[in-house]
């Protein structure tokens, strides 16, 4: 019987242990977030103009497609599922993000246009991921988040990039796509507060 070490065994199960969002890199571009040392809150605007959608290129064509194979298996299902695809941004998405952003930046990011600064959320990609119970494709997200000062969009203080923000709820009953890609933003708004705040001390 070959023996192996405790270490061996201790350090296995760490590296299995490790979370997903430790996949994620946040990579800053553009400038420093040393501008926001100080504030206490920060306006937060999203876009999500040419979204690519799992192996779409066109969100369009995704929501299309999507919408008639949920109206085949049940009239209207499929409207129903096109409108809160939309809504969820507002209603789901956003709220994530901006509670775990605040959360561990220290900084109350929200509808806040006397701020002095405006953090823009660009979402490039969502794979939207996929839970049948057996088999299961985890969701993620990819963006750009842009600090602008919020009396001139056009005055650039940090760009960066958000790459695999992962989503997906604890013990994988995440069976709702909303839900999955709610957690991604959660994943991204916690790993950039804590970007920002790093930075800007």
């Amino acid at each position: 019987m070959t023996f192996i070490p405790k270490t061996a065994i201790i350090a296995a199960i760490a590296l299995c242990s490790i979370s997903m969002a430790d996949a994620q890199k946040i990579k800053i571009t553009e400038g420093n977030f040393s501008a926001l040392k100080g504030q206490t809150e920060i306006n937060t605007e999203y876009s999500y103009d040419h979204i690519k959608v799992g192996n779409f290129d066109n969100e369009d064509d995704y929501i299309q497609k999507k919408k008639d194979e949920y109206n085949k298996k049940e009239a209207g299902r499929g409207d129903t599922w096109a409108v809160a695809w939309k809504e969820d941004r507002a209603n789901r998405f956003e709220p994530k993000f901006e509670e775990l952003f605040s959360e561990n930046a220290g900084i109350k990011a929200g509808k806040s246009p006397n701020a002095k600064y405006t953090m823009i959320f660009k979402t490039t990609f969502v794979e939207p991921g996929f839970n049948v119970g057996v088999v299961r494709k985890n969701a993620y997200i990819d963006g750009e988040i842009w600090i602008v000062e919020t009396a001139d969009h056009g005055k650039v203080v940090a760009k960066a990039t958000v790459d695999n923000s992962p989503g997906r709820m604890f013990g994988g009953f995440d069976f709702d796509t909303g839900a999955r890609i709610a957690e991604a933003y959660a994943a991204a708004g916690k790993t950039f507060g804590r970007k920002v705040k790093k930075e800007a001390e």
